[in-house]
């Protein structure tokens, strides 16, 4: 089974950065691909960014690309959202995703397990 744990959420001013982090348990961390979602207030949860197996393959929305990176650190069991230039829009509670693949994929419904959020509240 596997766990996941999000940390690193907050409130920030617009034009500001935050890394969230998601500590994951498990020893097949490392064959596994990863997503962080999001999801706003009457918002359905929404991708953000996915990262593959080995870390050498990203995907972003549309929204965040050039603004956030993912990224991956498996000896630690980690994987990190370093977003910065925040905007109010990107308010949101932050979910990270894994699946039983070591290809990343868009879609909520490929990822199995979920954290239990992390808020992230950008002021104007």
């Amino acid at each position: 089974q596997v766990q996941l744990v999000e940390s690193g959420g907050g409130l920030v001013q617009a034009g500001g950065s935050l890394r969230l982090s998601c500590a994951a348990s498990g020893r097949t961390f490392s064959n596994y691909a990863h997503g962080w979602f999001r999801q706003a207030p009457g918002k359905e949860r929404e991708f953000v960014a996915a990262i593959n197996w080995s870390g050498g393959m990203t995907s972003y929305a549309d929204s965040v690309k050039g603004r956030f990176t993912i990224s991956r650190d498996n000896a630690k069991n980690t994987v990190y959202l370093q977003m910065n230039s925040l905007q109010v829009d990107d308010t949101a509670v932050y979910y990270c995703a894994t699946r039983q693949s070591p290809l990343l994929h868009r879609m909520k419904d490929a990822y199995p397990y979920w954290g239990q959020g992390t808020q992230v509240t950008v002021s104007s």
